[in-house]
């Protein structure tokens, strides 16, 4: 009972900071849930939140094969990247490695979003870029659950409109979410069994989580709200660094 109340504490307050600034649920849960079980265990328990959550990002503003004609070359580099990954994955030394790289991820993630005001216009380079961002990506997917670092920068560098931003981010965490499952599944850690009906408690708690922010959303200032949002990413980070 104490592990479901953690999974559900922490999945209400990750969808609480997504519903009220429309990001964070993998960064957030992920890194509170390390603190009480491996990375792969708490990466097994993201799956159904985040592929919900990131289906109905995808799929809102419809428009989808238009964002798959552009951004195919950084999906396939996603999937060969969690194929052929360059870094320690989940399933290896009981998550050790895989824990400081997402404490890495997230505090470079808050440094980013606290610093970085412009980023310069990349589309020129794309067709070179995309697919070695991708595998970057995958390989991220992969060793620590998340695809932050470099996905969300890149993509950010591309200066699309607001909404064709959500929409290929959900495109992208759609499909390493797809990655990350498949992984965790054909390579199991010892010791450590999945039981995905955890995951649904987990969504529910999320879901629950962005409704309540949702309603507090226009209580609060946004940007100082975000800017403490980046700082705790950055605090967390260093946290999981130092132990």
């Amino acid at each position: 009972m104490t592990f479901i109340a953690i999974i559900v504490f922490v999945f209400i307050f990750a969808g609480m900071i997504k519903g009220m600034i429309g990001l964070g649920l993998p960064a957030v849960s992920m890194g509170l849930l390390t603190i009480a079980m491996s990375p792969f265990q708490a990466a097994s328990l993201l799956i159904v939140p985040s592929m919900m959550t990131n289906i109905w990002q995808l799929f809102a503003e419809g428009r989808v094969w238009t964002f798959i004609c552009r951004f195919w070359s950084l999906l396939i580099g996603i999937v060969v990247g969690s194929i052929w990954s360059f870094l320690p994955t989940l399933n290896q030394s009981h998550g050790q490695s895989s824990e400081l790289l997402l404490g890495s991820m997230l505090a470079l993630y808050g440094i980013y979003g606290l610093c970085v005001k412009a980023l310069p216009d990349l589309s020129r380079y794309e067709t070179w870029l995309s697919p070695l961002v991708g595998y970057i990506g995958g390989a991220v997917t992969v060793a620590t659950g998340v695809i932050i670092i470099p996905v969300v920068p890149y993509l950010q560098s591309l200066h699309l409109q607001r909404d064709e931003l959500v929409q290929a981010l959900g495109l992208t965490f759609t499909v390493s979410t797809i990655c990350l499952a498949v992984f965790l599944h054909h390579n199991p850690m010892a010791g450590v069994t999945l039981d995905y009906r955890l995951s649904i408690v987990a969504l529910v708690a999320a879901l629950v989580g962005m409704w309540l922010g949702k309603k507090i959303r226009y209580q609060l200032n946004e940007q100082r709200f975000r800017r403490l949002f980046f700082i705790g990413l950055v605090a967390l980070g260093a946290y999981m660094l130092s132990h």
